[in-house]
């Protein structure tokens, strides 16, 4: 019984922290897999229409595979209704530490909070709007029958038989001020009667306002959160996650020459990683920031350590530095990312997310993410130069504009690529490669790598990547370490 009550719908407005010990790896992972739902939510709400059938079957799959709440009627799905509640608080810890985050969460769990409540029936929708206070007075027969002409000018979508059969709500305007904007209501005394098939904007809407005061008041507990040693590393961690395949582990060493590095940055580089290659070969040199980006990723494309040191040795001492500075200076740092010298960690090559959101470059440096860094006049010049279409360059400003920074990267990998649906979410820089390589090498050579790149052991610094495949274990806490008291930083002083 008690279960039951505790979530008594499938749906809910996380109005009430969890207040359970848990153990620090189911922490982590219900937080792994809420943002690789709502990374999954970000793709398909640009890909595709909201509410379409593909739209939701997709949504339906990734739901039921990662064991959260995906039908309302299920007989008892407690724990997948407790991973939800859980798992959206963690987030929100994570997603509340900037503007951009909290800005980014909003959106996909309103997204995610639509398309469920669309799939309650008539009667759970009524069932949740009076769990939520959100119980508005039905208006009666013989109003409906007074009001039928008004009702039907007002509503678009009804026939005027069909008025009198559906279920119409008061609903004060302050309630239903989309709606009334859109002129889709008949207004009358200060109220909107608004049909049970419109109600959907007044939940989203309440639901909007709630999280949106939650996330800021969650915010102003940073200064605790910060100095919970426990939990910062890892809320760190989730907001810069990256949650797809390690690409430390390679698969192709040795197998690209350092000839065809000019070849295969015009054909199968991100335009990130074109950026930094050309920038090297432009001014024979690059700063510290460019070096670790573009270093890893081609020690990920398969570049060995002995490449790597003639690859920048020959660049450098084109420019100003001597054979010998480089030896004693930079090639201790190219050892050092390959694991072979200081605390022996082998470093993991950025993906997107780590790029979009740390160190973003000065003046001088050509790293980052020129989607999300650069000034759009001048990435319009840049595409302009690499024959971008001008309604593909249209198609990226508008991503770029929306701050969908991978996916404007994805409509360059299909413009770049001639394909219209790449068919996978972009979220690494080394996966744009390996896909393009697979793409122009008509999907043989790298079938098997990308079959067996899930498989790996999480890295145990800085950059770590999380296991698509299994629990994530964490690096800097035992496993069975309760978390205790997280409710405390989502209430008021």
């Amino acid at each position: 019984g008690d279960r039951r009550e505790q979530y008594p719908h499938s749906l809910q407005f996380y109005l009430e922290p969890p207040t359970e010990s848990i153990s620090l790896v189911e922490f982590e992972s219900f937080a792994i897999d809420r943002l690789k739902l709502l990374k999954v939510v970000e793709n398909l709400g640009v890909s595709y229409v909201r509410n379409t059938d593909a739209y939701q079957t997709k949504l339906e799959q990734e739901l039921r595979k990662l064991k959260f709440p995906y039908r309302a009627l299920a007989e008892d799905d407690y724990e997948a209704r407790r991973k939800d509640h859980i798992s959206h608080f963690i987030l929100r810890l994570a997603y509340c530490q900037s503007e951009d985050l909290r800005r980014w969460f909003l959106q996909q769990e309103m997204d995610l909070f639509r398309y469920r409540f669309s799939q309650l029936t008539d009667v759970l929708m009524q069932k949740f709007l009076e769990h939520v206070n959100l119980s508005f007075e039905v208006v009666s027969e013989d109003l409906k029958n007074e009001l039928s002409n008004d009702l039907y000018v007002s509503t678009p979508g009804f026939i005027q038989s069909k008025v009198t059969e559906q279920m119409f709500y008061k609903v004060g305007l302050a309630d239903a001020v989309d709606l009334f904007r859109a002129r889709r209501v008949f207004i009358k005394d200060g109220f909107a009667y608004v049909p049970f098939k419109e109600i959907d904007v007044i939940v989203l809407n309440s639901y909007r306002t709630k999280l949106s005061k939650a996330l800021a008041l969650t915010a102003r507990s940073l200064p605790s959160i910060q100095s919970d040693e426990r939990l910062q590393p890892l809320l760190n961690h989730l907001s810069h996650s990256y949650v797809g395949p390690d690409y430390s582990i390679q698969k192709n060493t040795g197998k690209i020459s350092l000839e065809q590095i000019d070849a295969l940055s015009v054909k199968s580089f991100p335009l990130c990683m074109r950026q930094l290659h050309r920038a090297l070969r432009e001014s024979h040199h690059l700063r510290h920031g460019g070096r670790m980006q573009y270093g890893l990723f081609l020690k990920g494309i398969g570049l060995t350590l002995e490449q790597a040191l003639e690859f920048w040795k020959k660049e450098f001492i084109r420019g100003k530095v001597d054979a010998d500075k480089f030896d004693k200076g930079y090639a201790y740092s190219i050892r050092h990312s390959y694991g072979k010298e200081g605390k022996r960690t082998d470093y993991t090559p950025y993906s997107c997310m780590k790029i979009i959101m740390s160190n973003p470059p000065g003046q001088g440096d050509y790293h980052g993410c020129p989607f999300r860094h650069s000034d759009p006049e001048l990435l319009k010049q840049k595409l302009h130069s690499y024959k971008i279409p001008p309604s593909g360059i249209t198609q990226i400003l508008e991503l770029v504009k929306g701050m969908h920074f991978q996916l404007a990267c994805q409509k360059y990998f299909e413009l770049t690529h001639d394909v219209d649906d790449i068919g996978f979410s972009l979220n690494h820089p080394n996966q744009y490669f390996t896909e393009s390589q697979r793409l122009l090498s008509g999907g043989r050579e790298l079938k098997k790598e990308l079959n067996n790149s899930g498989n790996f052991q999480q890295k145990n610094n800085s950059q770590e990547s999380m296991n698509s495949n299994s629990t994530p274990t964490s690096s800097n806490a035992t496993a069975d370490t309760e978390l205790e008291g997280l409710e405390a930083y989502f209430t008021e002083d």
